[in-house]
């Protein structure tokens, strides 16, 4: 590695930055978040183990 971020993890602290402002600034838009969230990593993992 040499010091720099690659594009796919600048693109995540991009959107996890976002999300945490969206928190806090709207709980029940963190809460819809959440689920969307989970439901997406629930079907990445089931998907990749084709």
């Amino acid at each position: 590695m040499n010091g720099q971020l690659s594009l796919r993890t600048t693109i995540l602290l991009l959107a996890g930055a976002g999300a945490t402002y969206l928190t806090l600034t709207s709980p029940s838009a963190g809460a819809a978040l959440l689920v969307g969230i989970a439901v997406t990593t629930l079907l990445h993992s089931l998907l990749d183990h084709t």
